[in-house]
């Protein structure tokens, strides 16, 4: 499975900027609100050093990494859902993505004045939060008119959604989040087909000044005060400084430009790992002389599903699958090594697949 995520802000935040930071695609950032007239796709590795230690221990052909498809909306402003701006047109990008990543200007610059005026990253969380709850409430409100005429026939189960949804529409029009809504596993079936853009899990980016990049700044306090209590992450991130860095092909240089900095690594690499945490996502890996290639999964599939994810015919075919933990075949080099030492694990179809792993998967089709 691939992980997609959502770039999105208001106008002349750094979206594009980090967004120029993850991917190979790059797109044109200017200082002019609305200047963008088409969303940015792009598709960017995730680190995972992992894999050239693995190499170390199976010379292959080629490293695969894992991936993630990265969309960046334009600039967003308030009004946007009654087609202020650039309108909503470019909402529906959002609808398919699995996570939103929401960058927050936290920073002063006199040469690229702020949409609203002045800079308060809470105010334009409420404003962007606002422009989506709009959206989500149409959406809301069109499937109660839709289930209204199908429980005229006496229909329990749309009684039961048209129940569900009212008070969801309660809690949007009180400017709530659908994903601070509380609603059963049973009942989330009523919520599935209408892509909520409120519900989607999300991360917040603090785009900070250079010499906040390490220790963020006021403007970061303030919204981490704000957001205290939620169930999200906040990131604080230098765009320009980790555009800079992304520009550096010596690694080397890369280290010494982020020790200035008072970093370890670049921000964009904890925003990939935070998007992961944040969708309950992890790792596994498939090793040989051809390709050592990591997968992505939800923590708790099953064996079958991860051999799904590489093939849909080894999880129809699937028969057993043969584990070696990360770990083992790093300490004991190599596969002959890892059976000696009783490392090596066959498993059924119940095995709940562990970060790391490294799988072969037997089948028949």
């Amino acid at each position: 499975m691939g992980l997609h995520c959502a770039i999105v802000g208001l106008t002349n935040v750094g979206k594009t900027t980090i967004f120029n930071c993850f991917s190979e695609t790059k797109a044109e950032a200017t200082n002019y609100a609305f200047s963008a007239s088409k969303s940015n796709i792009g598709k960017v590795d995730v680190p995972d050093p992992r894999l050239y230690e693995l190499e170390k221990c199976q010379p292959t052909e080629r490293i695969i990494p894992a991936t993630v498809d990265i969309i960046d909306l334009p600039g967003l402003t308030k009004g946007s859902s009654k087609g202020e701006g650039v309108g909503n047109r470019f909402l529906g990008d959002m609808r398919n993505a699995d996570a939103v990543i929401h960058v927050l200007r936290c920073f002063d610059d006199p040469e690229l004045p702020h949409v609203e005026g002045s800079i308060d990253p809470v105010r334009d969380i409420e404003i962007l939060d606002l422009e989506l709850q709009v959206q989500d409430l149409e959406s809301v409100e069109k499937k109660i008119v839709r289930l209204q005429k199908v429980a005229k026939s006496g229909d329990k189960e749309a009684k039961k959604g048209i129940e569900v949804l009212e008070k969801l529409k309660e809690h949007i029009e009180d400017f709530k989040n659908v994903r601070d809504y509380e609603v059963s596993d049973d009942d989330k079936k009523f919520l599935y087909d209408m892509f909520l853009l409120t519900e989607k899990p999300i991360i917040y980016v603090c785009n900070v000044d250079d010499a906040s990049a390490a220790n963020g700044n006021a403007y970061v306090e303030a919204v981490k005060t704000h957001l205290s209590g939620q169930n999200t992450e906040i990131l604080t991130i230098a765009a320009r400084l980790d555009a800079e860095i992304a520009e550096l092909e010596d690694p080397e240089d890369r280290k010494v430009f982020l020790a200035d900095a008072g970093l370890s690594e670049p921000g964009v690499n904890k925003l990939l790992r935070s998007a992961y945490s944040l969708l309950n996502l992890q790792t596994f890996f498939t090793v040989g002389p051809k390709e050592i290639r990591a997968w992505t999964i939800r923590k708790g599939s099953t064996a079958p599903v991860a051999a799904g994810v590489i093939h849909s015919d080894l999880e129809r075919g699937f028969i057993r699958a043969e584990v070696m933990k990360y770990n083992d075949f790093i300490h004991y080099k190599t596969e002959p090594a890892v059976k000696a030492a009783g490392k090596f694990f066959v498993e059924g179809k119940n095995y709940i697949v562990q970060d790391g792993d490294i799988l072969n998967i037997r089948f028949n089709v």
